[in-house]
């Protein structure tokens, strides 16, 4: 071969404006007759601008993505056409940045399958609610179970990486699924409520929220709670039967006891009260009814009751309170149940 005809298969480093750069030096580094002058020139054009090393490494993953991608019939499709296109122009672009081209134009393709391959699966969004009086049972996908009480509302984000579930108002219960079906494992749980992010570690657990406060009990397994981040993250780690408060400002509460008969009883459709509040008992089963219990003197709220009592059965509870603590009800509007002392 002449000096001529060897010089023409060597590369112009004008010509690699006409393509991507990157693309090109990619091509011409992988051909079979590269050699120490392409090095050379190769290490110039790297030293010329940062964002030339930058471009350069993008395409050279993209590069061994394509080859491991070899058996892919969209790009043997794909370089196929590309060969044949750049054999057809030839005669307008210089010979060694033919094969080039063709490789570029496979890599082109590949960055597209690759995306399309490595892109993540849309997010599942659901969004689940129980009107005043209603409980509700809810199957996610993962094999999760949701218990929602009451006037409750909760949306859950499922996609590639965790599995979420924010709890917006009301009282839920979780028994929490294996997610058995995913190839890298379990993907995390996580419970956002007010300023609390709970994180599950294979277990039952009940979350309320009442405005900004939230309040989680366990009732079997494992739960992290936490709030803040960085160094101002604090975390909670409870055992079955404790429980713990996210109060409004964000902070946790010391971990108390939880009554695990009391607990699992709201499930059932069951109140049960032992020594509590006349006040509290009211607050709790008006959540289950439009109709609300309302006390005429406020002082009547510290009497001390026990018993069980059904969520949708007020006329049981307002027997109770006759025979067993005098208290006598006037109904003073369509919603309205007023209860006072009985007169001597």
């Amino acid at each position: 071969m002449n000096t001529a005809s060897a010089n023409s298969n060597r590369y112009d480093e004008t010509d690699l404006d006409e393509t991507g750069p990157a693309e090109a030096w990619v091509a011409r580094l992988n051909a079979p007759d590269s050699d120490g002058q392409d090095r050379e020139a190769f290490e110039r054009w790297l030293s010329a601008s940062p964002a030339n090393t930058r471009d350069y490494r993008e395409v050279e993953r993209i590069h061994q993505l394509s080859a491991e991608l070899g058996d892919d019939e969209l790009l043997r499709a794909a370089a196929r056409v590309a060969r044949r296109d750049s054999a057809a122009s030839r005669h307008r672009v210089h010979p060694w940045l033919a094969p080039g081209a063709a490789i570029a134009a496979t890599l082109a393709v590949a960055i597209g399958v690759a995306a399309w391959m490595q892109r993540p699966a849309p997010a599942q969004i659901d969004r689940y609610v129980t009107a005043i009086g209603e409980q509700r049972t809810i199957a996610l996908s993962d094999g999760t179970t949701l218990l929602l009480d009451t006037h409750s509302a909760v949306t859950t984000r499922f996609d590639r990486d965790s599995r979420t579930v924010e709890v917006a108002r009301g009282r839920v219960q979780f028994a929490v699924g294996r997610d058995s079906g995913q190839r890298s494992g379990p993907r995390p749980f996580l419970v956002k409520a007010g300023d609390g992010t709970i994180r599950d570690i294979g277990t039952t657990f009940q979350v309320s929220r009442d405005g900004s406060a939230v309040d989680v009990g366990l009732i079997e397994g494992e739960v992290e709670v936490a709030v803040g981040a960085g160094q101002t993250r604090a975390t909670s780690t409870l055992a079955p039967g404790e429980q713990v408060r996210i109060e409004g400002g964000g902070t946790l509460a010391p971990k108390r006891p939880l009554d695990l008969t009391v607990a699992q009883a709201w499930p059932r459709g069951d109140l049960i009260f032992k020594n509590r509040r006349l006040d509290q008992l009211l607050d709790e089963m008006n959540r289950y009814s439009k109709t609300q219990l309302r006390l005429e003197q406020p002082s009547l709220g510290a009497l001390k009751v026990s018993g069980v009592f059904h969520i949708d059965d007020q006329e049981a509870l307002l027997a109770a309170l006759q025979r067993g603590w005098s208290l006598q009800a006037r109904k003073v509007g369509e919603h309205e149940i007023l209860l006072h002392a009985a007169r001597q």
